[in-house]
C-alpha cells in the first residue's frame, strides 16, 4: 500500500523559513519523480517543484531563489526548504510521485498525493 506521510508547516511570519517532509512507502522510491503542490481556499492548484529521479528539478516562477526541493532516498523523504516566506505562500501544500516526468512536473493526473500540510503566512 502506497503511503505519502507528510510532515512539518504551521504559522510563520512574512520572510521566516519553514521545511516539509514527505515519507514515502510502499513503492520504490528513487524511481519516481517527487514534486509539491499547493492549493489556497478558492484558487487552483498550483505547481511549487518537481525533482527528477536523476535530481533534475524544476521549480514555479513565483518561488524560484526561495524554496527548495529535494530527497534522501536512502530515507525515501522529500523535502521542500521554504525560506523567505510571503503572505501569498499561504496555502495547503501536498507531496506527490508520478513515474512520468511528464505528470509530475505538470502536477496533473499524479499517481500519489500526501495528505495535505497547511502553511499559513502572515503579514
Amino acid at each position: 500500500q502506497v503511503q505519502l506521510v507528510q510532515s512539518g508547516g504551521g504559522s510563520v511570519q512574512a520572510g521566516g523559513s519553514l521545511r516539509l517532509s514527505c515519507v514515502a512507502s510502499g513503492y520504490t522510491f528513487y524511481r519516481y519523480c517527487m514534486s509539491w503542490f499547493r492549493q489556497a481556499p478558492g484558487k487552483e492548484r498550483e505547481g511549487v517543484a518537481a525533482i527528477h529521479s536523476t535530481d533534475n528539478t524544476k521549480y514555479a516562477d513565483s518561488v524560484k531563489g526561495r524554496f527548495t526541493i529535494s530527497k534522501d532516498n536512502a530515507k525515501n523523504t522529500l523535502y521542500l526548504e521554504m525560506n523567505n516566506l510571503k503572505p501569498e505562500d499561504t496555502a495547503m501544500y501536498y507531496c506527490a510521485a508520478d513515474f512520468q516526468w511528464s505528470r509530475c512536473s505538470a502536477y496533473v493526473d499524479l499517481d500519489y498525493a500526501g495528505q495535505g500540510t497547511q502553511v499559513t503566512v502572515h503579514s
